[in-house]
């Protein structure tokens, strides 16, 4: 769990983060979303201590995060940034042993976990291990970045705007991979982006900020269906809105009995998306399928009476 106590940054006669606050509870993925300037990026530092606030306190599972040495801390928390970060004349398998290298890990654990890790991301480990970063694709550069962020082991991750150099079908892809390795390590994820979109799909819980002050934190349907102020009303956008919320609608929820031809769509897909591709396709209606089982069928009409009711 992270609590952010009344935390401010001044710099100078510029007060770039004012008195926030907020929780986030152990396992989840919470989302700072802002503009530009908006201090997102210096309120999520102060937690892993890039940042000192000026005033308020950071506190991880109830302890002061102030209670260690700054270093030891960060050893402590993973961190990825956009543009990945990666040391370029190190390999792959040097960049995801950095900080357990430095934990004083052995070498058969460390070579284990780099190995472990590509694993994870797809990346088979005797033709990547070697590599230089330059020796990457931009997707694959990201990946290592997380992964290297996740090499030892950390119960947080901290992540600034990592897909935001990332083309929309690579993007996508990495989004995913960082939902499937949350739900499956439980990591606790704090996420800068100033991507309304990205946030919706990625968080437990969003954060808006603007001027430095945080303006709404809830989960994303309230978000999307109670805006607090005219800022985050026009950050969600008034056209998309139900369209938002129909991606937090999974389809196979709203499957209904009966057949329908065509290939089916996975019941992991969202509703929004489900509506797009039987737009696209020209179909009426799609099976729905589940573990390659089929378990029903969604109607176009019902996903649109559905999007024109946003409330």
């Amino acid at each position: 769990m992270i609590e952010i106590d009344a935390v401010t940054k001044v710099y100078g006669e510029a007060t770039v983060v004012d008195s926030v606050s907020m929780m986030v509870p152990s396992g989840t993925i919470a989302v700072i979303v802002g503009t530009s300037g908006s201090g997102k990026t210096t309120l999520m530092r102060t937690i892993n201590r890039l940042v000192e606030p000026t005033s308020g306190a950071v506190r991880i599972d109830g302890e002061d995060n102030r209670a260690l040495p700054a270093y030891q801390l960060r050893r402590r928390i993973g961190y990825a940034i956009q543009g990945h970060g990666l040391f370029p004349h190190r390999t792959v398998a040097q960049n995801i042993g950095t900080v357990p290298s430095l934990l004083g890990w052995d070498e058969t654990r460390i070579a284990r976990r780099v190995d472990d890790l590509l694993e994870l991301f797809q990346l088979e480990p005797g033709a990547f291990r070697e590599r230089m970063p330059h020796e990457l694709s931009g997707g694959q550069q990201q990946r290592i970045g997380v992964a290297r962020a996740l090499a030892a082991e950390p119960n947080i991750l901290l992540m600034d705007e990592p897909f935001g150099a990332l083309d929309p079908i690579i993007r996508a892809k990495a989004q995913d991979d960082l939902l499937a390795i949350q739900a499956r390590f439980g990591t606790t994820i704090v996420l800068v982006t100033h991507d309304m979109e990205e946030a919706i799909r990625l968080g437990h819980r969003i954060a808006v900020m603007d001027a430095g002050r945080l303006l709404q934190y809830a989960e994303p349907a309230d978000i999307i269906a109670r805006p607090a102020t005219a800022f985050v009303k026009e950050l969600i956008g008034a056209p998309e809105r139900p369209f938002r919320l129909l991606s937090l609608v999974r389809v196979g929820d709203l499957a209904e009995p009966g057949d329908a031809p065509g290939e089916p769509l996975d019941a992991g897909l969202s509703a929004r998306d489900a509506l797009a591709e039987l737009l696209w396709s020209g179909r009426v209606a799609a099976p729905v399928a589940r573990d390659g089982t089929v378990v029903g069928c969604v109607q176009r009409d019902a996903l649109e009476r559905r999007a024109a009711r946003p409330s």
